[in-house]
């Protein structure tokens, strides 16, 4: 297989040959889901949080209410569609699959590592829980203001998270806790039992057998893909993803491939379609599944990418909080974000092409797309700093706009 031909399965995978509908629905976002599987959730707000982006990329101007529905409130009309857990990292993953990641299939989470706490304070675990079961939804702030009163706080190490903050965290990694709403992006904690319906909770999968659908997911969310690639997408067991890929390929859901310039061996699943051409433009935010696992970019695109949140503002390469520019099926440039709510205004702190793009074309496209997320965020414009070196072509593009 070409290079080519597995770069437009992967997007075809994605979603970015579907076209972007007029009005998005309900049933668009479920479209969505059914090709990428899950939603990351990162708490960064510069431009926009990042479960509400990808489906942006992929369906344009929608109403965020579409997703804060499907995900944070249940109805008989609208029943919730989506779950918070561990999945890549932490995610909304659709509900049916929410017994799938606690199967045994992933790889040991890092809330393991706090267990000792359950043990250490057996009363204080059962009070969280009672205290949920009768107060629930709940944030922890206000839990550990019901258990404790306003001076109980006892801080801990990690992070500087309380005793409560800490058992619900585990008791959600773990399970028995999720998310029932948010408020401002609060997490308020939940009885998984109240939150998900009982047919879901009696599912059961053995660690194999739900790693072994677990990566028959990922297959679909990625296309064509190596053994590590769907492994990292619900950052599966090492062993236990291998296991599935061998056994996906004798029931024939996966098909051994050669990808040109591919080091390791790749697998297709055998419904990925080839697409004869990608036409459209995206922005796409860091972790948009896309992109996320750096690597697969890298090999995909020829496309560097790293998230430059935690590198010092002196020693950053592209910016902050930088989005990668998909345009017919190529990544041609990327461009550092910010939202200013207060003024009205998208900032383009910096803006950078890739060799060998025409950047006429390439800063005519992008202002478009920039101008549409703006008007999807509510803001009235977007203004480039001269910063970069697509940024003059971008700032001449914005103004002819």
């Amino acid at each position: 297989m070409s290079a080519d031909v597995a770069r437009r399965i992967a997007l075809g995978a994605q979603g970015f040959t579907d076209a972007r509908p007029a009005t998005p629905t309900r049933r668009h976002l479920q479209r969505v889901l059914s090709r990428v599987q899950l939603l990351q959730i990162d708490s960064v707000n510069v431009a926009v949080r990042a479960h509400y982006m990808p489906l942006f990329s992929r369906l344009g101007s929608y109403a965020p209410s579409l997703l804060d529905e499907a995900a944070w409130t249940h109805s008989s009309r609208k029943p919730r569609l989506l779950v918070e857990t561990w999945a890549h990292e932490a995610s909304l993953v659709p509900v049916p699959d929410w017994p799938l990641f606690h199967s045994g299939a992933k790889r040991r989470g890092w809330w393991q590592n706090y267990q000792t706490i359950l043990d250490r304070s057996p009363q204080l675990v059962d009070d969280v829980l009672a205290a949920v079961r009768e107060l629930g939804p709940i944030g922890a702030g206000a839990l550990e203001k019901a258990l404790m009163g306003d001076t109980g706080r006892a801080k801990g190490p990690w992070w500087d998270w309380s005793e409560v903050k800490r058992i619900c965290e585990v008791l959600f990694g773990v399970g028995i806790l999720t998310t029932g709403t948010r408020r401002s992006f609060e997490r308020l904690y939940d009885l998984t039992e109240r939150v998900l319906p009982a047919e879901v909770l009696a599912q059961r999968w053995d660690p194999d057998s739900g790693a072994r659908e677990l990566v028959r997911r990922s297959a679909v969310a990625l296309g064509v893909a190596t053994e590590p690639d769907l492994r990292d997408y619900y950052r599966l067991d090492p062993r236990r993803s291998q296991a599935a890929v061998a056994s996906l390929v004798e029931e024939g859901v996966l098909e051994p491939v050669a990808v040109e310039g591919w080091r390791a061996a790749a697998y297709r699943h055998v419904s990925a379609a080839a697409p004869r051409r990608v036409r459209g433009r995206a922005l796409l935010c860091p972790f948009d599944p896309l992109i996320w696992e750096r690597a697969r970019t890298e090999r995909i695109f020829g496309f560097r990418y790293r998230i430059e949140i935690y590198v010092p503002e002196p020693k950053r390469v592209h910016g902050y909080y930088v989005f990668p520019f998909l345009l017919d099926g190529r990544l041609v440039g990327r461009v550092d974000l910010k939202a200013d709510r207060a003024a009205g205004v998208l900032r383009v702190q910096s803006a950078w092409a890739e060799p060998g793009v025409d950047r006429g074309r390439v800063a005519v496209e992008l202002a478009g797309e920039l101008a549409h997320m703006a008007e999807w965020l509510g803001l009235e414009e977007v203004l480039v700093v001269q910063k970069g070196d697509l940024a003059a072509d971008l700032i001449s593009a914005v103004l002819a706009g």
